[in-house]
């Protein structure tokens, strides 16, 4: 078949570090090694517009700032990145655009997809809860701005001619919240052998894992609390890797607790560094509350390892009750150390939940993740938008 030229908007993208930037660019890498030719607009990580080519994939970086309430982030201005992507269409001349995002660059590219009569294909990673941990409000306001948020993303959304979110929670809630109502699932998909190939170097003792941001709704302080509440006859170590708002205030409740000596704080690590971890964690644990997927569940569980995660939003696809981990309430810290000290405990369980992470993760291949894309793509192109949920 012919090959696509494919335009894909995202509000983040690495240098960035978290899973809504992570799975952009496999995306993206992903179509450029099947020889489609793949631009990305996102914000500049530096500020001034730039462009530049990695991994085959042409990055045009849209004039950003830095967000005053989160360091490190870059947003556009709306009347900066509409004009931009504007701009951009229609020297790209895309035959399919892909936008991840709606707030900004997304907002830009879907308006910009629309007026020039584009095949324009929508995929949700927002959940107002990600956003307002960084938004200063009072917590009575916050309820009312996540409806408009959600309904502002419907309006949004409403124009492209397929939407896709990572799961069917995911997708439920474009239904529920958005009024998007032919929504359907797409992995955001995981290269399995990424993650099998590196050697197992396991720490002297039993070793738990988070790998994500440490921002609020990622509750990592309930993990140090249940960590520190382990039996005296539980050995084990705790692993953070990631950066983010809630670091220091986290590294001084373990320092509070007792437990500084066996919690270690890695921040943001290399690609390889962060392959070592997972070959090396006992167990991987995901407290957050908000996750429409969570890759990093996904990376963890490609490595063979068995998962705790809180009962809550996507979390439940992956994790299987009793068979490759435990699901647990949110907030209920017993419950967590409970679950944490079975494991940590019984090597024996610990190798056949994760044999069955394994086996989960080979549902959500990213080859099958880009086959689905692009045949949506074709579709779209080929002039069957009515009967694309069916189909896809």
């Amino acid at each position: 078949m012919k090959p696509l030229r494919i335009m894909i908007g995202a509000e983040t993208y690495p240098p960035d570090v978290n899973g809504a930037a992570r799975f952009a660019e496999r995306l993206a890498t992903g179509f450029a090694g099947r020889g489609h030719e793949v631009h990305v607009v996102a914000p500049s990580p530096v500020g001034p517009p730039i462009r530049e080519t990695r991994d085959g994939v042409t990055v045009h970086g849209v004039r950003s700032h830095r967000y005053l309430f989160h360091p490190g982030f870059q947003v556009c201005m709306p009347w900066e990145a509409g004009p931009a992507a504007a701009v951009l269409m229609e020297a790209i001349n895309p035959d399919v655009v892909h936008t991840q995002a709606h707030m900004v660059v997304g907002r830009g590219m879907v308006k910009a997809a629309h007026r020039s009569g584009r095949p324009l294909v929508a995929t949700n990673h927002f959940m107002p809860e990600n956003l307002m941990a960084h938004v200063p409000a009072s917590r009575f306001v916050l309820p009312i701005a996540s409806k408009i948020a959600w309904r502002d993303l419907g309006r949004v959304f409403g124009r492209a001619d397929a939407v896709t979110a990572p799961t069917p929670r995911a997708v439920e809630l474009l239904v529920n919240s958005a009024g998007l109502r032919d929504a359907f699932p797409v992995s955001c998909g995981i290269d399995a052998d990424r993650y099998r190939s590196v050697p197992v170097l396991r720490n002297e003792v039993p070793t738990v894992l988070f790998v994500g941001r440490m921002d609020q709704e990622k509750r990592v302080d309930e993990l140090i609390k249940a960590f520190a509440a382990l039996p005296a006859d539980v050995p084990a170590k705790l692993e953070i890797v990631g950066d983010g708002a809630e670091r220091a205030a986290w590294t001084a409740l373990a320092e509070s607790l007792g437990v500084s000596d066996r919690v270690t704080f890695f921040g943001f690590v290399s690609e390889e560094e962060l392959l070592q971890a997972y070959a090396r964690a006992d167990v991987f644990c995901m407290p957050g509350i908000a996750e429409l997927q969570s890759l990093v569940t996904l990376e963890a569980m490609a490595a063979g390892t068995p998962v705790i995660a809180a009962d809550a939003m996507a979390l439940p696809h992956l994790v299987r009750n009793g068979r490759n981990g435990w699901l647990y309430t949110p907030g209920d810290v017993p419950e967590l150390t409970t679950r944490l000290a079975a494991l940590l405990g019984d090597a024996a369980l610990r190798k056949r939940m994760g044999a069955v992470s394994t086996e989960i993760v080979a549902e959500h291949a990213i080859d099958a993740t880009l086959d689905t894309f692009e045949g949506v793509y074709r579709r779209i192109l080929g002039g069957e938008r009515a009967s694309i949920r069916r189909v896809a």
